[in-house]
């Protein structure tokens, strides 16, 4: 209670050195991390029900007992003081604010413009390119499939420009019929910049023009009894009509949309977005921000429109189920952001409302399958505590794999496991440092992944976000758990469990031995727990080969054009482009090499002494 006082009586001395305008202010802990960040309209009037409030709510209480100084920040306006909060909120991922979890900008589709052979992509980040932008898609799964079938019905080309510049013959994919083979000449400019506009024309809403053109042509070609081109043409209909009967073009009339519900059960919520653009669904998404159990669905979803659209670009309107406190004023701060006008509204009636109910059962559907996998991942980690007779419940799980080939490009990997499933933002790889290690070291190289993680936990240890794992998983046997073992008690984490997971002698899943202290344990081949032990083991296994997989491409992409001094990203890419590969540069003459676009006589020089001397 003392402290509850003391936060209280710190906001009360701050009041009179605020002024009278809008803002953001930042309760701050005792080592000066962040609690909670909050908007005002009027500063010193906010900060009055903290400090004189008599009804506050246990989570407010609970902050204030906590608040050991206090941060402003004015505005001139109260719409900037939201959006500064939800930049804040996400910079600093204060405990005591509602947090949008998973939060990452979403994938688009892109088409070059002003260019003889324009290139069908995948683009996400900075649309910094000149060309047409199509999204957001909800995952890159949904923009993946789109692009398939785009190929089929536009047969745009998706190969890079260095690949399309060396090609002498068709690839794979004009055999396919999903590309027109601009590469090899198979089409003239002029009928490539038609298939061109005819995809912008799709992906701009204008789908049922696009069909009639193509039933046309296919009409055509079949009075001249041209039948192959006829087929031909049928079949990029037949991909035409299933991208919009999977998009659900003509069941709405949203040009520019977001529908936007919330479902909240058991103290916990999902939100599910849909994106609508050009009259066309391009997929949905669900997220489940974190928040304490007081807060309302209103407050909820609010706090979420807020940062959700603080780092993407909001749509001409957004349809959500709920009736929101600060609609007017989220209204307002996007407008500020977009520089347009901007309708949110709650969908009350007709086709808005039929797609705002749909909305909203999926959330309830994803929820309900969130809340059901956290209970059952929950019941798990208390069976291993069972089962290996642990000291403690373990909700916070590590597990250790290395990957190598005859101890190169050596990779350490670990992954989180909790209550709520694979915790992704907790992976991390370790890039083997240790020359000394003997080829496929397996020992040295956990060793001194374990060393490297429990050293980074002590010297961060008063950090509020450092999270100390309840188990330790490592994929090996007895060798494995005692370097493990080791490790941790020179660390002072002897409190820690280890269990090893070892295969059978002949690799099989099934056969496995897991090692926790002095014990040999086998699992029955039909127990779930077996099953998730194996899921936990074989989700680090994937995440250390694909590391591995990443680093070795990397090492295998590089060149000597890389140890040239002056030789950058751009000019490496103009003299692979001009000459196809490193190789053909290292034999190309000083005349040659002068040629290349970017590349001027002292630096062509310069390669050309390099390869030479």
């Amino acid at each position: 209670m003392r402290d509850l006082d003391f936060g209280k009586e710190l906001i009360k001395k701050k009041i009179p050195l605020v002024s009278n305008s809008p803002g953001v202010y930042r309760m701050l802990g005792k080592k000066n991390q962040v609690l909670y960040v909050g908007k005002a309209k009027n500063l010193p009037k906010r900060l009055k029900d903290y400090a004189m409030g008599k009804n506050l709510t246990i989570r407010t209480n609970r902050m204030l007992a906590l608040t050991h100084n206090l941060e402003i920040v004015t505005t001139s306006s109260e719409a900037e003081a939201l959006l500064l909060e939800a930049n804040l909120i996400k910079k600093f991922k204060p405990k005591f604010n509602i947090l949008l979890k998973d939060d990452k900008s979403f994938p688009y589709i892109f088409i070059e413009k002003d260019c003889d052979w324009p290139q069908l992509s995948k683009h996400r980040g900075a649309k910094n390119k000149n060309g047409y932008y199509f999204g957001p898609f909800a995952s890159v799964g949904s923009a993946n499939w789109t692009i398939k079938i785009l190929q089929k019905v536009f047969l745009l080309r998706v190969c890079n420009d260095s690949a399309f510049k060396n090609r002498d013959r068709a690839c794979i994919l004009f055999q396919i019929k999903r590309c027109a083979a601009p590469c090899v000449d198979y089409v003239s400019k002029n009928d490539y910049a038609k298939l061109v506009n005819d995809a912008v024309a799709f992906l701009s809403g204008k789908s049922k023009i696009i069909q009639k053109k193509l039933s046309l042509e296919m009409e055509k070609s079949s009075k001249k009894m041209d039948y192959e081109k006829a087929a031909i043409i049928r079949d990029r209909i037949k991909a035409l009509t299933q991208m919009q009967s999977s998009q659900n073009i003509s069941s709405t009339n949203l040009n520019n949309a977001d529908v936007i519900s919330i479902s909240q059960e058991a103290t916990k919520s999902c939100i599910q977005v849909f994106f609508y653009r050009s009259k066309q669904n391009w997929g949905n998404q669900s997220f489940f921000p974190i928040h304490d159990e007081s807060h309302t669905e209103e407050e909820v979803l609010s706090s979420f429109i807020a940062q959700f659209y603080e780092n993407k670009n909001a749509p001409a309107e957004i349809l959500i189920n709920k009736k929101i406190n600060d609609l007017n004023l989220i209204k307002s701060a996007l407008e500020k952001k977009e520089k347009k006008l901007i309708l949110i509204k709650v969908a009350t009636k007709g086709n808005a409302l039929k797609l705002s109910k749909m909305a909203e059962k999926n959330a309830k559907e994803a929820l309900t399958r969130r809340i059901f996998e956290s209970e059952t991942n929950t019941k798990l980690l208390d069976q291993i505590a069972e089962k290996f007779k642990l000291n403690i419940l373990p909700r916070v799980v590590e597990v250790y794999d290395n990957s190598h080939i005859q101890g190169s490009h050596s990779v350490g990997a670990l992954i989180s496991f909790g209550a709520e499933g694979f915790i992704k933002k907790r992976y991390r790889k370790f890039n083997i440092k240790n020359a000394n290690l003997n080829s496929g070291d397996d020992y040295g190289m956990l060793k001194e992944v374990l060393e490297r993680r429990f050293s980074k936990i002590i010297q961060n240890k008063n950090l509020p976000d450092v999270i100390i794992p309840d188990l330790i998983l490592v994929d090996g046997g007895k060798g494995q758990y005692s370097i493990s073992r080791k490790v941790l008690d020179d660390y002072g984490f002897h409190d820690i469990p280890i269990i090893a997971i070892a295969k059978g002698k002949i690799r099989n899943q099934g056969d496995e031995t897991f090692i926790h202290k002095t014990n040999n344990i086998k699992l029955n081949k039909r127990e779930p727990l077996l099953f998730f032990l194996q899921r936990l083991r074989d989700e680090a296994h994937r995440f250390a080969v694909s590391s591995h997989r990443i680093k070795r491409k990397k090492s295998l992409s590089k060149s000597l054009l890389d140890e040239i001094n002056g030789i950058g990203r751009t000019r490496k890419r103009a003299l692979l482009n001009y000459f196809g590969s490193a190789r053909a540069v290292e034999s190309a003459s000083f005349d040659d090499l002068k040629n290349v676009d970017g590349i001027e006589t002292s630096v062509a020089k310069k390669i050309h002494d390099f390869f030479h001397d």
